[in-house]
């Protein structure tokens, strides 16, 4: 049992859309894939072979740069796919001319061809097919699309690499190692005279340039150059693909023939350069000087190489300075130019740059510095949990005991389990048998299919590690099935994680990235010397120091989701078609029949039919009756045992091998990165410190809590303290008479609501064990959650299951590993922060809440002595979880000798009043929406949702002496409750649609009011609400239509809507339209549904989204500046978004920290710094363009210049404001 049977539960029965999943799959098809319509076998006729070695070896003879012109010949149709144009070179497409090499002696080449033409001559009737022929024909798996697909990998790991079984299997397929691309025999003359096929568009065209550099790619991982460059030149030859080729293709085999030292071949390839658009680039150059250095080349050569960099505009340093080198690339560059320059030396590592963030100034001044923190672990503890990590990370998977009470071991569960043990074994043999038998197939086969693109691509790994995946799939499918599409995914997804991980341990990354970290633990490490950096400019010091080795960052490209779809199904199919189980396993009665462990079937979901992959019910009884007690996570789902690697860039940072972005991107889209790419790094360093600040907080577990919650877990558990109980307590459905067909409507609605309720309670049961098996596992470590951003800048733990942003009992079982003393005021904040979990005294004074605690300290401590015998006062709080917690911590204080001095471990939070609106407020300075939400001094927390919900009722009062009916039924109804969702939403744009339904489900809630009411109740609620937050808040709502109006405006031009943080991290909305695609798979056709930054931007989207995001990028920035500055003060700090944590000590430093940074945000022109930036972005025009300006960019132009005035409200009063954060 693991994340897939989470997952589904997660989704329900027919829900298989989760939000763990930014992509979306679905099936529109009630039939599996039809057969292909056409299999065209590539035969190469003989004289057509002779003509065209001939007329190479004439043009080779009479220039340096030769071309050779092909005979018409076709490119075999696989099968009736749609998306030919965009991965397939199509039908119709010719074979031009291949490159000869222009700067080695053409005699030498005649040679060779003389020998060509003979062995084409024996070999002609051989047929034998070359896997670059294969790859550049299908060129990416055959799809059936409506429009096009894009990639992104998500990561997972694994340590060994396959090497001679793949380079062997593929010299069998592919004949001589000197053979040039082959031609495929023209069937039909007529059907040449087609016209060609082009992408159409950027999107397809997008998938075809990744689809290219991954194969390319495959080749240079599996040693494979010849390979490589038979099939760069078989889609140089393609007008498709040489339409999307570029200067990375041609590097790509220029860096696989580097590493075997063959110069005549990267001289071959810069010739072929001359004759293409294409101009070498930095890291062309050096790919050949490491050939160069590699093969020790005379200096000649090198100089020849050296001259034409100098003369293309670059200089040798930059070879050092923008490059990325894998293993000994950097070494051997190196030597090659001190052959003809024996004195270079490499160029000092620039300068750090200082950001010059007016908000940061101090904060990166020298003279401001002061030591980081120490951790309470010596440089040897820190070391081992390193190396436990690394452990950890690279057997990819961790197993731990499941914290369900395991039932009493039954002979029925023995005999289950050695029954499973002994299926596994004999499934792990047929997958393997399985899988080798379709390798060879794809070697052998003599026409080209869909299936043998994907052969280099199962080369990869060991053929252990691909049966391990399976089986993993296998067990963690849940007796419910999951979506085939979400499977092939998955498959497909964790091959491509452990071949980055092979990728990493092949250049010797892990091997730097091991010693930096010895060294980098001096900063945390207690015996140890203090030092004045952050851990970034550490880090970025001691890898300027390392010199030599690896980059670490990897040249890689992304796997397309058409690519990772057709391997998962490929091996998905594997599965289904091998895995099998007696029929009479369970019952001896039956027939030994080997019957199918996995079957295909559809559900439905909307109006979509979807393929799912089931379990067979003798295999989940098998399963079930067994009742192994374990759970299976990968690795990055655990938290980290060591601290994480800080960010040092866009693609560097958190884990130690499980490759993690700084930014999580929805749907395929790669726009983020980009972005992120081209930003200056400076620009970054506030953020990338902030994630380091988060990710370096160490926690451990709170036992006592985590037993408690583990027992009644195991005793049915208790929904209203939101432990789930188990299945066994779901709702028994009613005994259902005779056939379905006699049923009645309520008996089929009251077994649907059943079922709902079971599959519900089976979600929540699933998840609550996942997160107290994970805690379990860790209660007696001291662990860390390295951090990631989303495309607002909102943070987020990388671990998805157990964090601190979970919920109740989550936060509850946490504690800060590092523990400070109380001091004078850490008890009495203890009692308030208590006070605050129980939400009985929202609207009184601190000093009223202190008071409180002081009078129930009784019941507090009958609590904590007593949590489930006693009065259980905690149980009737708004966290029940993290009362009870902080009641024990109070006892242990308070029974203390010394309070003050005790150490305490606990968080205590302070959180934002409305933080949404807060924004709002101070961005337009509301004086009466400043007031609301306790910007200004005030001796009472202000309530923002009473006073919308009193001036509605005062709308209402008015309305109903006007005589209006609604006004009149929904007296005695108004209230905070009905209210508050829609107040806390309008801020992030919820629209009047939105609003009435969240209302219309607060008066269901309330028995009394009459139900032919809702729908006209709620219609004239949410009016009022809206009404109301536009009288309180005028300045909010010229500032919200302000930035709905200009992002409308920018989307109807074709534009997406971009903007920088104050702190300088560059946002664009990741939202387009989306288009589907249609995979024409072997057990049914997959419609993949995804929008992506090549789409038109979806207008509605874009439009209705910017001004939220637009404010969480604020609170994003408010949070990341007080993260900062509490660690300048040497202060623990954490958030949950607008709640920040701290020690007990240390809540009023925290407390202060956080106005002044508010104080500070806001003191910045943000929104006319908006209004500059996006002028300047979408209309700004060349000075010396005569073209006149469009009508959209006048309306847009006039838009973003009307920026709405602000008021009155003075923003230092926020200093003063003891509600503002509380």
């Amino acid at each position: 049992m693991s994340l897939l049977r989470l997952r589904a539960a997660l989704r329900g029965p027919g829900g298989l859309r989760g939000p763990g999943f930014p992509w979306r799959i679905f099936r529109s098809y009630s039939s599996a894939s039809t057969k292909e319509k056409a299999n065209r076998n590539g035969t190469c006729e003989r004289t057509e072979l002779l003509e065209v070695l001939k007329a190479r070896a004439k043009q080779l003879q009479g220039s340096n740069v030769p071309q050779v012109t092909v005979n018409k010949v076709e490119l075999a149709e696989l099968d009736n796919d749609k998306y030919q144009e965009a991965v397939d070179p199509g039908p119709e497409e010719k074979q031009p001319r291949a490159q000869g090499d222009g700067l080695a002696q053409s005699s030498t080449w005649a040679k060779k061809l003389q020998k060509e033409m003979h062995i084409q001559q024996l070999k002609v009737k051989l047929e034998l097919p070359s896997a670059a022929s294969h790859l550049a024909l299908e060129s990416q798996a055959k799809l059936d699309v409506k429009s096009e697909a894009k990639a992104k990998a998500e990561t997972m790991r694994s340590p060994n690499i396959p090497k001679m079984k793949a380079a062997t299997a593929w010299k069998r397929s592919s004949g001589s190692p000197q053979n040039k691309p082959r031609v495929v025999e023209a069937k039909k003359a007529e059907e040449l005279k087609k016209p060609q096929r082009m992408p159409k568009d950027k999107s397809n065209q997008q998938v075809l340039q990744q689809t290219i550099q991954c194969n390319l790619e495959c080749f240079l991982f599996l040693q494979l150059p010849e390979e490589a460059e038979r099939y760069l030149l078989l889609c140089q030859s393609s007008p498709v693909k040489r339409k999307v080729l570029n200067i990375g293709a041609y590097n790509i085999v220029m860096r696989s023939w580097a590493r075997k030292g063959n110069l005549n071949r990267i001289d071959r390839l810069f010739s072929i350069l001359e004759s293409t658009s294409f101009q070498p680039n930095l890291d062309s150059y050096a790919v050949a000087l490491e050939c160069m250095g590699r093969s020790q080349s005379p200096p000649k050569a090198i100089l020849r190489y050296l001259q034409q960099l100098n003369s293309n505009g670059f200089h040798v340093d930059e070879l050092f300075q923008k490059c990325l080198f894998e293993e000994d690339e950097k070494e051997m560059v190196l030597w090659a130019i001190r052959t003809v320059q024996p004195n270079y030396q490499l160029p000092p590592p620039p300068s750090p740059k200082i950001c010059k963030s007016s908000l940061l100034q101090d904060f990166y001044s020298r003279e401001t510095m002061v030591s980081y923190p120490k951790l309470d672990f010596s440089v040897k503890e820190l070391q081992e949990r390193f190396q436990q990590q690394l452990e950890m990370e690279l057997k990819n998977t961790i197993t731990i005991e499941s914290v369900e009470a395991a039932k009493p071991l039954t002979p029925q569960a023995i005999k289950a389990r050695e029954l499973l043990g002994t299926l596994r074994s004999q499934w792990h043999d047929a997958i393997l048998q399985a899988l080798q038998n379709s390798k060879r197939s794809m070697v052998r086969t003599k026409r080209l299919s869909k299936l043998s693109v994907l052969y280099p691509y199962l080369c990869l790994l060991p053929d252990e590690q691909y049966v391990d995946i399976m089986l993993q799939i296998l067990n963690d499918l849940s007796p419910q099935g999951e979506s085939l599409a979400v499977l092939a995914r998955e498959l497909g997804s964790k091959v491509y994680d452990r071949y980055i991980i092979q990728r990493k341990l092949r250049s010797c990354q892990l091997e730097k990235v091991q010693k930096i970290y010895e060294n980098y633990i001096e900063l945390l490490a207690k015996d140890s010397q203090p030092k004045q950096y952050l851990p970034r400019e550490y880090w970025e010091k001691l890898v300027a120091e390392a010199g030599f080795g690896p980059s670490l960052s990897l040249k890689s490209c992304s796997w397309p989701c058409v690519l990772l779809m057709r391997l998962g199904m490929h091996m998905l199919e594997l599965l289904v078609k091998t895995v099998k189980v007696p029929r009479n396993i369970l019952s001896r009665r039956l027939e030994s029949k080997p019957i199918p462990v996995l079957y295909h079937v559809y559900s439905f979901y909307s109006n979509w039919q979807v393929g799912l992959i089931k379990p067979h019910p003798i295999y989940s009884q098998i399963v079930s009756n067994a009742a192994e007690t374990t759970l299976t996570f990968n690795s990055s789902a655990m938290p980290m045992l060591c601290p994480p690697v800080p960010w040092t860039s866009p693609s560097f940072g958190a884990f130690v091998l499980n490759d993690t972005k700084l930014m999580r991107f929805m749907d395929e889209s790669t726009h983020h990165q980009l972005l992120l790419d081209q930003c200056p790094l400076v620009n970054l360093h506030p953020v990338l410190d902030a994630l380091n600040q988060l990710g370096n907080c160490a926690w451990k577990i709170n036992q006592p809590v985590l037993d408690i919650i583990i027992s009644i877990f195991n005793d049915k558990g208790d929904e209203k303290l939101d432990i789930p109980p188990p299945l066994s307590e779901a709702p028994k459905p009613p005994t259902a008479p005779g056939n379905s067909s006699t049923w009645s409507k309520s008996l089929k609605h009251e077994l649907f609501l059943c079922k709902k309720k079971t599959a519900e309670m089976h979600s929540l049961r699933m998840d609550a064990l996942y997160k107290l098996s994970i805690a379990n596992y860790v209660r007696d470590k001291v662990f860390w959650f390295p951090h990631n951003m989303d495309f607002r800048g909102r943070t987020y733990p990388c671990p998805p299951y157990f964090n601190h942003l979970g919920n109740d009992v989550t936060r509850a079982i946490l504690l800060f590993a590092e523990g400070r003393p109380l001091g004078p005021r850490g008890l009495d904040w203890l009692k308030i922060h208590l006070i605050n979990l129980t939400g009985l005294k929202k609207k009184n004074a601190l000093q009223e809440r202190l008071d409180y605690a002081n009078e129930i300290m009784e019941d507090i401590l009958d609590s904590a002595d007593h949590p489930l015998t006693g009065r259980k006062w905690w149980m009737d709080t708004d966290e029940p979880w993290q009362a009870l917690a902080c009641c024990m911590e109070i006892a242990k204080a308070s029974r203390s000798p010394d309070p003050a001095a005790y150490i305490s471990h606990f968080p205590v939070h302070q959180d934002g009043s409305c933080n949404g609106l807060q924004h709002y407020a101070a961005l337009g300075r509301d004086l009466s929406g400043a007031a609301s939400v306790n910007l200004v001094p005030c001796g009472l927390p202000q309530d923002v949702y009473s006073a919308v919900a009193q001036q509605v009722e005062e709308f209402r009062k008015k309305d109903a002496e006007r005589g209006l009916k609604i006004a009149q039924v929904l007296q005695g109804f108004i209230s905070r409750k009905v209210v508050k969702q829609t107040v806390m939403t309008v801020v992030y744009g919820v629209t009047r649609y939105g609003g009435r339904l969240q209302i219309e489900k607060r008066l269901k809630e309330i028995d009394e009011f009459p139900e032919e009411y809702l729908w006209e109740a709620s219609h004239y609620l949410v009016k009022q609400v809206f009404n109301s937050i536009k009288e309180m808040f005028s300045a909010t709502r010229d500032i919200q239509n302000w930035l709905t109006e200009s992002a409308k405006l920018i989307a109807q031009s074709g534009r997406t809507v971009e903007w920088v943080t104050p702190l300088g991290l560059p946002i664009i909305q990741p939202y387009y339209r989306s288009r589907s695609t249609v995979l024409n798979c072997g057990m049914q056709r997959l419609s993949v549904r995804n929008s992506n930054s090549n789409q038109k931007p979806d207008t509605v989207k874009q439009k209705n989204a910017f001004p939220p995001n637009f404010i969480h990028s604020l609170d994003s920035t408010h949070m990341m500046l007080t993260a900062l500055h509490c660690l300048r003060k040497g202060l623990t700090f954490v958030s949950v978004h607008d709640c920040y944590w701290t020690h007990a000590l240390t809540v009023d430093v925290m407390n202060q920290v956080c106005r002044q940074q508010f104080v500070a945000l806001h003191s910045e022109k943000i929104l006319q710094d908006l209004s500059e930036f996006m002028l300047e972005k979408y209309c700004s025009s060349s000075s010396s363009s005569t073209e006149p300006i469009a009508h959209w960019q006048k309306r847009l132009m006039e838009q973003l210049s009307n920026v709405p005035r602000t008021g009155e409200f003075n923003l230092k009063q926020v200093m003063d404001s003891t509600y503002f954060f509380s």
